[in-house]
């Protein structure tokens, strides 16, 4: 089977300090829509890691108008933990099937890798992407626990990008 060609992306990286306040307000509004209402979990989105993280937003066009479609945050080490991590990685079911999350989350690890070099990367998966974030080099380091009604798992990219190696 052949999924869709995703439509073009516009990526953008920005500092906290960098967003307009209509960046900010897309991407706030992506998670919410996916992470609160569509996943339907009450949890603090505003978490305090924004001013601090770097931020991915992937546009696309729809309607004329420039809609915000993929979205990822990478926290520097120390702020969520004492390594780097990248979370909050979402797409609109819009963009779903199409490949761009794989886009989407090959970008935020080489801008973290960049940023951070040398460094192992965190991320708190949930449990049905275990394999995905697999496929990146991530390793499973925790056993799976239940956060916001949905089974999540621990999982860490060590700092010499080799599966298996530093967990």
């Amino acid at each position: 089977m052949t999924l869709p060609k995703h439509r073009a992306t516009e990526w953008q990286w920005s500092t906290f300090d960098q967003l307009d306040v209509h960046q900010l307000y897309a991407l706030l509004a992506l998670r919410q829509e996916v992470f609160v209402v569509e996943q339907a979990c009450l949890f603090q989105d505003i978490d305090g890691a924004d001013q601090a993280s770097w931020h991915l937003l992937g546009w696309q066009v729809h309607d004329g108008k420039p809609a915000l479609v993929a979205y990822l945050r990478c926290i520097p080490p120390g702020i969520k933990g004492p390594e780097a991590a990248i979370g909050r990685v979402v797409n609109a079911a819009s963009a779903r099937g199409t490949g761009l999350g794989r886009e989407l989350f090959a970008q935020g690890l080489e801008r973290t890798l960049q940023v951070y070099p040398g460094q192992p990367i965190c991320l708190a998966a949930q449990q049905r992407l275990e394999g995905f974030y697999a496929s990146f080099g991530f390793v499973t380091c925790s056993a799976a626990y239940l956060e916001d009604d949905i089974w999540h798992v621990d999982m860490r990219r060590p700092a010499d990008g080799r599966a298996g190696t530093g967990v």
